[in-house]
This record gives C-alpha cells, structure tokens and sequence, in this order.
C-alpha cells in the first residue's frame, strides 16, 4: 500500500545487487526497480567524472548525468546498459589474467586466480522426464596440473528411471564485486558447458568399472556417473574440465547456447601434405582424482606421409621397442569416490588430462576424461618385462589415444610401454587449412 513515489526513494539507495534481488519480489517491485532514473544514477556512478561522452550502439551520445529526461527510454533501458556495462569490464578483467601461458602445457599460468577473482562456481541441472528440474551444488573440488575435477554427491536426488537430461553450468555472480566473496543467493549469470542424454544411460553410456557398491559410467565429454547396484540410482557424478578454454566455456556462453571458440589462425611454415606434421608436444596426466599416477612431457613429436591412413595421422609418443621412454606407473590405478556416508576406489581406471600442442606451442587438441584398463589377449614378447599386457583407450571426435601397460608382478607396478596418437585429418584439415 506504500505509495510508489516513497518506494521509489527507498530503492534509490540500494546498490545494483539489491535492486536486482528487490525486483524478484513481485511484479509492482520488478517494474519499479527498473526505473530509468534510478539505474542511470548508478551507471553515471560507475563511469570515471570527466566521462560525459561514450559510444552506444555504433552512434555517439551526450548524456547529461544530472539530467531527468528518461521519457525517450524504455523502462529498464539503464539497467541492462549497467549491467552490459560490468559484465563486459568483468569479463575483459578476468581473460586479462589468463594471457600469460605456462611454457611447460601451453595452458594459461593463472586459471586458479581467475577463477577465484571470477566467483566461478559450476552446478548440475538434472531434469526429469516430466519436465521438472533438480540443481545440485556444493561440488568438492580437486586442482591437477591441467584440469580440475568435479564431485557431486547428494542423498535427495531424483530417481535414475525417471531423469532425462544432465546440464552442466559454469555460474559466476552476474555483478561481481572484488571488495566482498560473492552472494551465493544474488543473481547469478550461467554459462552452459555441456549437455548429456541419460535416457537409457546403462545401456547407451561406456560402462568403466565397479566396485562392490557402484557401477561407474562414462559419458563424453568428461563425465562420470555413479550407480549404486543395489537400487539402480544415481550416487554421484563426477566431471572432468580440462583448463583449455575452461573459463571462456564457464563464463562467455548463455544459458542455452554453449561458447564456441573461434577458428585457428594458422601461421605461415612448412606444413605441407607430403611432409606431415612436425615439432609438436605433448603433456599427459594420469590421475584417480585425488592422486598422480602419471605425469609426463614429450617434445619432438611428428609424423611423415607413411604414417597417414584411414582418417587418421598417427604419433608414435612411446615404442614398445624404445625402453628409454617407458614410464612406470605411480600407485594402484583407480578412481576415488565418496558421498555423506560411503568412500570406494574403483580400480583399473583412472582420468586422463592430455594436451597436445602444435608447432607453435597452441594447445591443438585437449581432453579431461575417464578410461578403463582391460587385459590384452597378448603376451609380452619383451624379454625385459615379463608380464601380462593391459591396454586403455579413448576415442573422441578429434582422435584416438592408445596406451599399453604390462604388469610386473615382482615389483608390483605397472609400466607405460606404448602410447599413440591418431589425429583425425579432419581436426588437422580444419586447423591448418590444408588437405590431408
């Protein structure tokens, strides 16, 4: 019953965040928290004094700050010129901190700063077949060189038979404020990363291991999902981002559309179809999530015009021939779970982060995603290594890797005797502007 004029000079004096919250109450608050004069005060506010002239929309205004004519806009014109206005500053601020790149990955050196500076959060979205939609936060969180994983884990989830869709969000504050942590209840701007079908998830989804609870499967890319066996439903999910593009696909997307980077500039050098691929690096990391198996670099990596076919141009990383570049495996190979009540390691799988970079030094092609282990019907026919053969790979749109381990049971350990790539021609075509 309070007359507008009074409400209007009560929300004078709140700040951005308030006025947006405040407008959320009902629909007389929205459209008098949208008032022109109100966030037009608190644009002029934000812009340096001498400031009186910017540009709009590719034409040149002259605004006078102390002036009332707001007539000629339309209600909650300011207001979303406000926020454009810091979303914009934010988000130069935030890819300002991620220019500088570690020689060693080829990957931004302070992705972990920008997304504390950021506010960056990220949640799941399980929407149900009727329509109705779950959000889980409150992740647990695990830092590696290259990636970062993800733990969700709850005990009101929906049912496993009755979900149809899993979204995965990056959520910052939508007028971030370095003076105090973010407001967890203020409004909130969503980047969508990734989409998953969980329809059928058991039979359509890879199955990478199970332990006497769990069963666990993978969805590309980078996700894993946790059954329990008893009652078929969901006790966890687990993702995979690796640091290439995190920010930019946690930050620049919309809600509905996912960021899409733009095309490679290829540099003028020597690539040529008879040639073949040259001078490229690779950096791999083998983790269960809270451990390090395997952390390795290789420079030097290429391939001449024998070594393309079917699709494909192969990286031989690590021969079974070469025993100067086999690796042993750190630990018992496994990914660690938890919830509120249960803690479990699945074995003989683990997470794979891998960053290969071009001639340059850009990141060509990057994942963060889980792999299983399974014997090989082989024998080692190495007379240094006597042991049973296991092989793990992974396939993606962009190319195939393909790992041999063989199992020393006197020392208890594994060693890492082969390791491949194959680059699809197609990602290497789109990339260079070639034909393969």
């Amino acid at each position: 019953s309070m007359p507008s004029e009074m409400l209007l000079k009560i929300f004078s004096y709140l700040d951005a965040v308030s006025l947006l919250s405040v407008g959320c109450v009902n629909k007389r608050f929205y459209e008098l928290a949208n008032d022109n004069g109100i966030w037009l005060k608190l644009y002029s506010s934000s812009l340096q004094p001498k400031w009186t002239i910017w540009k709009m929309k590719s034409k040149t205004e002259t605004v006078s700050l102390g002036c009332a004519a707001l007539h000629d806009k339309k209600p909650g014109y300011w207001k979303k010129e406000y926020i454009f206005k810091q979303t914009s500053a934010f988000k130069t601020r935030i890819m300002r901190l991620v220019k500088l790149l570690d020689p060693y990955t080829g990957l931004p050196c302070k992705n972990k700063e920008a997304m504390k500076v950021s506010g960056l959060s990220w949640i799941i979205v399980l929407k149900d077949k009727n329509g109705k939609e779950h959000v889980i936060e409150k992740p647990h969180l695990s830092f590696k060189d290259t990636s970062v994983t993800i733990l969700w884990y709850g005990t009101d989830w929906p049912c496993l038979d009755i979900l149809s869709t899993l979204k995965l969000f990056g959520v910052t504050p939508l007028l971030p404020d370095q003076s105090r942590p973010p407001n967890k209840n203020g409004p909130r701007r969503f980047s969508l990363i990734a989409e998953y079908h969980l329809a059928n998830l058991t039979e359509s989804s890879v199955a990478v291991g199970s332990d006497e609870l769990v069963q666990l499967f993978s969805l590309s890319p980078g996700l894993l999902v946790g059954i329990w066996k008893e009652k078929n439903e969901v006790a966890f999910v687990m993702a995979s981002l690796h640091y290439n593009q995190l920010l930019e696909r946690s930050i620049l997307g919309s809600a509905t559309v996912q960021y899409a980077p733009p095309p490679n500039k290829p540099l003028l050098d020597d690539i040529d179809p008879e040639y073949g691929l040259h001078d490229y690096s690779l950096h791999l990391d083998l983790h269960g999530r809270s451990c390090m198996y395997l952390c390795g670099s290789f420079k030097g990596l290429f391939c001449r015009k024998g070594d393309i076919e079917n699709g494909y141009l192969r990286l031989t990383v690590v021969s079974l021939k070469d025993n100067r570049k086999h690796l042993p495996i750190i630990g018992t190979l496994g990914i660690c779970w938890e919830t509120d009540v249960f803690k479990g390691n699945v074995k003989d799988c683990f997470v794979m982060d891998l960053t290969l970079l071009d001639e340059t030094g850009k990141p060509f092609w990057c994942f963060s995603a889980p792999v299983y282990m399974e014997l090989s019907s082989k024998a080692s026919g190495l007379y240094d290594y006597m042991g049973h053969i296991y092989t793990a790979d992974y396939v993606d749109s962009e190319g195939k890797v393909c790992v041999e381990f063989v199992w020393l049971e006197e020392t208890k350990e594994y060693i890492t005797v082969s390791l491949v790539l194959y680059v699809s021609t197609k990602k290497v075509n789109s990339w260079y502007g070639t034909n393969y």
